[in-house]
């Protein structure tokens, strides 16, 4: 089974690799590392590190998600998964691990340059538990935009009225701009943009607070429960779908 499990790993980054998703994963890194490069206000720059970083492991990685599944439906090769003798989960999950391996690569990538470059204290274990949970949730909901979408384009809009819903109330909190008040602290942990944000924040001033276990808890528990009852019962008629079976 695990062989199985590596060939199917092998062929999502040769895919990944192939529809050119890792170039742009190192080109939107090299545009968050320009775009934190010149802020020179320390306590700024302390506030916009884990938000980009939660911006990257958030919307990127459902977006990658979405770009595989839909190549991967132009040219017709979710159809050979239908032969192969793996079973869905494992098409699902080396997808997923494939997605987190190489999102981890650049947001790792920054937070190094920055505790290097700018003496940033990181708690790297800290960061290592917050971008893996973060981006497997997101990567698992990046199925549920392309189950949702007839078209690539009609997936971005999907994307945005995501991004309405959870991540605009986690920009306006934490600018105090609306939300205001100690009670929304725990109110908007229901959103996994805010549950990430969290994280990404005890990553960088090495603090563990409650907000954050109570963060943990809810991306593990989003993950498992949308992968238990969405992406992997749907991933079947999906797959026979897309494929014209």
């Amino acid at each position: 089974m695990m062989n199985k499990f590596i060939h199917l790993l092998i062929g999502e980054f040769t895919r990944l690799k192939k529809y050119n998703v890792i170039l742009v994963n190192l080109l939107v890194t090299a545009i968050w590392l320009l775009a934190l490069y010149f802020i020179e206000d320390n306590n700024l720059f302390n506030s916009m590190l884990p938000f980009i970083l939660m911006i990257d492991t958030t919307m990127m990685a459902s977006l990658f998600i979405g770009a595989t599944m839909f190549f991967e439906k132009s040219e017709q090769t979710i159809a050979t998964l239908l032969v192969t003798p793996s079973s869905h989960h494992m098409h699902i999950w080396a997808k997923v691990v494939a997605n987190t391996v190489h999102m981890l690569f650049g947001s790792i990538l920054i937070a190094l340059i920055f505790y290097f470059v700018r003496q940033v204290e990181i708690n790297f274990f800290y960061l290592l538990v917050a971008l893996l949970l973060t981006t497997i949730f997101h990567s698992i909901l990046g199925f549920v935009f392309s189950y949702l979408s007839k078209e690539f384009t009609s997936m971005l809009m999907v994307m945005m009225a995501y991004s309405l819903l959870f991540m605009i109330p986690t920009i306006l909190y934490n600018f105090n701009i609306i939300f205001v008040g100690d009670v929304y602290k725990y109110i908007l942990i229901l959103s996994p943009s805010q549950a990430a944000l969290y994280l990404l924040e005890s990553a960088v001033n090495g603090v563990f607070k409650l907000e954050s276990g109570l963060a943990i808890a809810a991306l593990v528990l989003y993950s498992v429960l949308l992968y238990v009852l969405v992406v992997a019962p749907k991933y079947k008629s999906y797959t026979i779908k897309q494929s014209g079976v």
